[in-house]
């Protein structure tokens, strides 16, 4: 998959991006090129290969059917239930790497409802934030 400068992109467990230069470069006598992309929620600026692009799961911003299908999900979907702490970190954890709107939605519903039941370890409320912001980039992490 290939992207232009200027255009939108998903960067896995980062959220929203923008590709800002297309570069390349010699490392150990291996010559290749690279997307300098600007995350949307803090600035910063990461460099993705383009071989390592879609093991890293880099896409293009999703559809308004992908959209239909995550609004359809958070308001009438069923979400695994984990008692266990770490199955859950761990599943949650793989979905947010792979990156998919729905899949974020599932993370984001199934630690809202939890969140409703008791308090989030730390590291879950992290994970709430980053899902919360990949779903809607454009406001701010929530206080607290």
């Amino acid at each position: 998959m290939t992207f232009q400068v200027g255009e939108k992109v998903v960067y896995p467990n980062h959220g929203v991006a923008t590709i800002e230069n297309i570069s390349a470069r010699a490392f150990a006598g291996h010559y290749e090129r690279f997307y300098l992309l600007r995350l949307t929620y803090n600035s910063l600026t990461v460099m993705v290969p383009f071989s390592h692009v879609e093991e890293l799961g880099l896409r293009k911003v999703t559809r308004n059917g992908e959209i239909s299908r995550v609004i359809s999900f958070l308001s009438e979907g069923v979400c695994p239930k984990h008692t266990d702490w770490k199955d859950r970190f761990k599943e949650n954890s793989e979905k947010m790497k792979h990156g998919s709107l729905l899949a974020v939605a599932e993370v984001l519903k199934s630690l809202l409802i939890l969140q409703s039941r008791k308090p989030l370890s730390f590291r879950e409320k992290k994970m709430l934030d980053r899902a919360r912001h990949m779903l809607s980039p454009n406001f701010p992490p929530r206080a607290g």
